[in-house]
């Protein structure tokens, strides 16, 4: 009899082990749940806990690995002292610290700030506690890329708190981009919920020691 084991998966876990696997099924049937079914031998479905007969299959079952905000932001691209004083310049401003690192081609400049523009449109980015997480996607990139901006006098940046955002992190994803796009934001947020983190990182005097402070974090925080 196949042993049984549990693997505590999460919806995305889940949603990446049917793309890697469901084109390789050919089983009689038009149901994908059912091939995936027969495919993994699988007892139940739970999109928490997934039960695998992994004597039907052997599955390799690897363990969550979180995204960190070093994976993604350009040491280049990090601004200590931003001078805007308005959102769209701000943005701007944070744009041409990507295109300064060669992180993005100039003729793409416009398209990108109109991209991010479209999505402030929809509702501020700024989550309150002095943090703006500007973003948006574009073709103009094939990764995720991440810039940082530090404004020592703040930016009205129509935050949910109606305080001045001093702690940009801004964004850009491919178009087609959906996953890593929201763990970025996900796991910014989740570091500055931290106080001391958000003090660190205003009390820096250069990129550095916004390097050094980020990549601490990130690595505290796993």
């Amino acid at each position: 009899m196949g042993i049984l084991r549990r693997c505590a998966l999460g919806n995305a876990g889940v949603a990446q082990l049917v793309e890697r696997n469901l084109a390789k099924v050919d089983v009689t049937g038009s149901n994908p749940a059912s091939r995936l079914k027969k495919f993994y031998g699988i007892k139940f479905f739970n999109p928490e806990t997934l039960s695998i007969n992994l004597a039907a299959r052997d599955i390799p079952v690897k363990k969550e690995i979180y995204m960190l905000i070093m994976d993604f932001l350009s040491k280049k691209a990090i601004a200590i002292d931003l001078k805007s004083s308005k959102k769209e310049e701000v943005i701007k401003e944070l744009v041409d610290v990507l295109i300064a690192a060669g992180e993005i081609e100039k003729r793409c400049k416009n398209k990108l700030i109109d991209a991010l523009m479209a999505r402030e449109s929809l509702g501020s980015t700024a989550i309150g506690q002095g943090i703006a997480i500007p973003h948006a996607k574009s073709d103009c990139v094939e990764k995720l890329l991440g810039a940082f901006g530090l404004s020592k006098k703040g930016v009205d940046f129509d935050s949910l708190d109606g305080e001045p955002a001093h702690i940009f992190f801004l964004l850009v994803a491919p178009q087609d981009s959906a996953g890593p796009h929201l763990k970025a934001l996900a796991r910014i947020s989740r570091l500055l919920k931290d106080k001391y983190f958000r003090d660190s990182l205003r009390a820096a005097t250069d990129e550095k020691t916004i390097i050094k402070i980020i990549s601490a974090e990130d690595e505290k925080k796993i």
